[in-house]
């Protein structure tokens, strides 16, 4: 599962670099004063503007921290690089919401859930990852396409409902109308209270772009239905568009968040900066990836940290615990971190454990950009995952003797792994080095001095 491989690594990253060197240009600066914050806003201007966030977003950004980092606001225990970050940082959260979004219940189920957005934006499977991300949550949602318009889409929500082993509602559709939509929506909440299904999610008609019928469509079944929650999905590649998309919906019905698609393409990061201060709504969800299981919760506070190279170890701690066995985890740390008996075995059983968290870009891009962690960063810029595969190719080509004792692996013990394994006698080599350097690594780690060093470090702003 690669998950929000996805934020900053695709969608954020050229933002988090401007940002970053305009930064460290600051740290070389004694104090702050008019003339070099007048040139580092001119770069953080630059930067939020080709990151396609909207104009209204940047001047408030931009105007909040001119106020603070000239005013009475500023810690004087900070450099004025990290005085920068941090106002910035805290601004930035301010504009995406300090708080997680979360879903809203209704007291007597089922819930209704609304799904509204044109048509291309991934509303229907956005409905199938939510529904899988509610079943994982202890809920069992019913799903239901009122898309009379188009039969492919209903056959889509279909084929997602399968996939996921979710509960759909199909229904009979004989006219293509407003009558036969609301009958369907009817039939479904019905449907839903009958086999006790908490959670409605409707899947609702898109359309190329916004027009009167689809709106007056979408009033309708707010009116019949009484949702608890109107989510309009968004693609978030389609920056400024998806922005304007979201503030016509709203205007019209009242959105209660929106769900970011596709923040693991080519998106620039505008939307996602832009759209809540537009509509007022949070963001509260974000599509990572194109498999069912490939949608987050957004956590505003762990993204402005992850676009400032702060990191996000909340998020990474989360996800080992998900998909880590901790027992195993637990043996495997003490062994390494000991120096004693972490064998090849282990360094293989730790690559699977890790490769069941994403790719290493992504998990590297979850950890602070400065400091001891900055190396890491470079390397995993290097990291082919395909590499990985090979690495437990070569270990297991080896017989358990050899993976226990790497020492007795000599010249022709190499050749015939390299073999087995469909590599060369230099990419076997090569592990072996990797595996004794990182044996040494983790012996260094276990050492107090190590925890000291890790413990001093500054992050500013957090």
């Amino acid at each position: 599962m690669d998950l929000l491989s996805w934020v900053v690594t695709s969608m954020f990253e050229n933002l988090s670099e401007k940002l970053n060197r305009t930064f460290k240009s600051l740290r070389g600066q004694a104090v702050l004063n008019e003339d070099n914050i007048q040139e580092a806003l001119r770069q953080i201007r630059l930067a939020l503007l080709e990151a396609d966030v909207s104009f209204k977003v940047v001047k408030q950004l931009i105007d909040g921290i001119q106020d603070k980092s000239l005013g009475q606001e500023v810690m004087t225990a900070l450099s004025p690089g990290e005085q920068v970050i941090k106002i910035l940082r805290d601004e930035l959260v301010e504009i995406l919401g300090r708080d997680t979004a979360k879903l809203k219940f209704s007291s007597q189920p089922p819930t209704i859930i609304l799904m509204a957005g044109l048509q291309g934006s991934g509303k229907t499977t956005t409905s199938g990852k939510l529904a899988s991300w509610l079943k994982n949550g202890g809920h069992r949602p019913l799903l239901v396409s009122v898309d009379v318009y188009r039969p492919a889409a209903r056959d889509q929500l279909k084929v997602v409902a399968q996939a996921i082993k979710a509960n759909i509602y199909e229904g009979q559709v004989a006219d293509a109308n407003t009558t036969t939509v609301e009958r369907l929506a009817k039939e479904a909440r019905r449907e839903a209270a009958n086999t006790g299904c908490d959670v409605l999610i409707v899947d609702t008609a898109g359309r190329l772009h916004i027009d009167e019928q689809l709106m007056e469509e979408m009033q309708s079944l707010k009116n019949l239905l009484s949702p608890q929650e109107i989510l309009f999905v968004a693609d978030a590649m389609t920056g400024q568009d998806a922005v304007r998309s979201a503030d016509e919906f709203h205007k019209k019905l009242t959105l209660t968040g929106v769900v970011l698609t596709k923040m693991d393409g080519d998106a620039r990061g505008g939307a996602a900066l832009s759209i809540r201060n537009v509509t007022g709504q949070p963001i509260k969800f974000i599509g990572v990836g194109e498999k069912y299981d490939a949608l987050e919760a957004f956590h505003p506070d762990r993204i402005v940290s992850r676009i400032l190279g702060m990191g996000d170890i909340l998020s990474l701690i989360e996800k080992a615990e998900q998909q880590v066995d901790k027992k195993r985890a637990q043996e495997i740390a003490t062994k390494a971190l000991t120096g004693d008996g972490f064998s090849l075995e282990d360094f293989r059983d730790q690559l699977r454990q890790v490769r069941k968290m994403g790719s290493m870009q992504s998990l590297m891009g979850m950890l602070p950009r400065i400091g001891a962690f900055s190396g890491l960063q470079q390397a995993a810029e290097k990291v082919d995952d395909k590499q990985i595969n090979r690495v437990e190719a070569i270990i297991n080509s080896m017989t358990p003797y050899e993976r226990d004792h790497h020492e007795v692996i000599n010249g022709s013990r190499r050749k015939r792994i390299a073999r087995g394994s469909g590599t060369s006698v230099q990419e076997v080599n090569h592990l072996l080095r990797q595996y004794a350097q990182m044996r040494k690594m983790f012996k260094e780690i276990g050492k107090p001095s190590f925890a000291r060093r890790l413990a001093g470090m500054k992050f500013p702003g957090m």
